[in-house]
């Protein structure tokens, strides 16, 4: 078995402070009051990092790009089928691959209604003064009824998917999350470039997300 870099610095920071936050954000809609400016801060800072991430996904490292786990449907269906699941999968496989453009697109989909939901009661997005009547009250109901359970769903099946992979095929796929190293048979598995200069590249195009965002914000408020 060979060590191989898969997961990046900043693919690995990506994941962590993302569940931290989305925990935070479950755990403060349902607290309210006070606790929503917190789930606004939240939701920025998730934004700032979905944003990051769909950069990274064609600058980062080689098993953090989506040209890596982005495979046709008809592939990801025969794995699906058990055609070679056992094939050494560096990266995502072909059914993860999916799963985190999923996960992208709802996350992606549930910050942008949050921007325009008014509970009408102590809190509304920043967009909600710009933008039609009709669109706040789409948003509001996506955000508060559609949105949060297709979330928590994803979730579950991402933490089902996990169990399976460690309990079927004995492949821990949290570990390499953890400390960027995936043990494989083949040495000739080319490792994503995680050094210093890849990491400042990473910290920079963050900023800049995280730097607009706020501008934004604030001209809004």
């Amino acid at each position: 078995m060979y060590k191989v870099r898969i997961w990046d610095l900043p693919t690995r920071l990506f994941h962590w402070l993302l569940v931290a936050l989305v925990c935070g954000l479950v755990i403060s809609a349902q607290v309210g009051g006070d606790a929503m400016q917190w789930h606004f801060y939240m939701g920025f800072a998730v934004l700032s990092l979905l944003l990051f991430r769909l950069v990274w996904g064609f600058v980062g490292g080689q098993w953090s790009r989506f040209g890596a786990f982005v495979v046709s449907p008809w592939q990801a269906w025969l794995y699906a089928r058990g055609k070679n699941p056992h094939a050494p999968t560096p990266g995502h496989n072909p059914l993860g691959g999916y799963s985190v453009l999923a996960m992208l697109a709802v996350l992606l989909a549930q910050v942008a209604s949050g921007l325009c939901s008014d509970d009408e009661i102590a809190a509304a997005g920043p967009l909600v003064a710009h933008v039609p009547g009709a669109v706040v009250q789409l948003a509001t109901w996506y955000h508060a009824k559609v949105g949060k359970l297709v979330l928590i769903a994803l979730v579950a099946l991402h933490l089902a998917a996990i169990l399976y992979h460690r309990l079927r095929h004995k492949d821990n796929l949290v570990a390499p999350m953890l400390h960027g190293d995936k043990s494989l048979p083949l040495p000739t598995v080319p490792p994503s470039r995680d050094d210093a200069k890849t990491r400042v590249l990473a910290l920079f195009i963050w900023a800049c997300w995280a730097a607009g965002i706020a501008f934004i914000v604030l001209k809004l408020s």
